[in-house]
């Protein structure tokens, strides 16, 4: 995935962002789609908890170092970063909320495409990507009330509300579930078509609950087992997948 999703956090509201909807100003019609990129990557890293550096930037962007400081310097200028030279860009509320828009229209659009036309989960990523500043607010509603309104995208990752309200992500990964542990599947990054088909293939997706039965020694794989079938699982692979406990079904007294 891009910058635009993890998420991925992946995808939960970094500690101490600025989450309020500020009002339109005369500076959002100056917002470019190349400006919600980086807004939507520098949200990302401060999901994901790092810093949102230049170095990093041009890394997950694919430009250059210079080309990530005149951006910055555009971006700080329209009150949309804090940008201290060596520590790092965070974004300012006006900022947050443009990160947020664009994050909710990417997320809806992979689940209407998964939902409504049929695409699998390990496609939508791109095709989000081709879309997600081309669609109103109003066709985003429209799509959001057409799905019944729902919470999270088909990888699990939290969908934004309108006014820019976000749910948390579990942090708690595969890869660091003990041997004998059983946990559901709360997320699965999409950073990586091949290795989330992969992942889908085997059953591993949010919501499955899945029992750890080995860890081997070294660095080695899992075995894990979901719905009765055992499998192999590399550590690296394992944590691209956010679990959680297992909801306990309801006893009636």
């Amino acid at each position: 995935m891009s910058a635009a999703n993890e998420s991925r956090n992946g995808g939960n509201t970094p500690r101490g962002m600025p989450r309020e909807r500020p009002a339109d100003g005369p500076e959002s019609s100056r917002i470019t789609h190349a400006m919600e990129d980086y807004l939507k990557a520098i949200y990302a890293m401060q999901a994901r908890g790092g810093e949102a550096t230049t170095q990093r930037l041009a890394e997950e962007l694919n430009i250059s170092g210079p080309s990530v400081t005149n951006m910055a310097k555009r971006l700080h200028e329209l009150g949309l970063i804090e940008h201290e030279p060596y520590r790092g860009m965070r974004l300012t509320p006006a900022g947050a909320r443009v990160a947020l828009e664009v994050v909710r229209h990417h997320r809806l659009l992979e689940l209407y495409l998964t939902e409504t036309l049929g695409f699998g989960w390990d496609e939508v990523h791109a095709e989000a990507e081709r879309l997600e500043h081309h669609i109103s607010d109003e066709l985003a509603a429209r799509i959001d009330r057409a799905l019944g309104y729902p919470t999270h995208d088909p990888h699990g990752d939290p969908i934004p509300s309108a006014d820019g309200m976000i749910a948390a992500v579990s942090p708690a990964l595969l890869s660091d579930v003990g041997a004998g542990e059983r946990v559901a599947v709360t997320r699965v990054s999409d950073r990586d078509p091949d290795k989330l088909r992969f992942l889908g293939e085997m059953g591993v997706r949010p919501g499955a609950e899945i029992a750890v039965v080995e860890r081997f020694p070294f660095d080695g794989p899992l075995r894990i087992r979901i719905g009765g079938a055992e499998h192999l699982i590399g550590p690296g692979v394992a944590a691209m997948v956010n679990v959680a406990p297992p909801e306990e079904p309801e006893t009636s007294e």
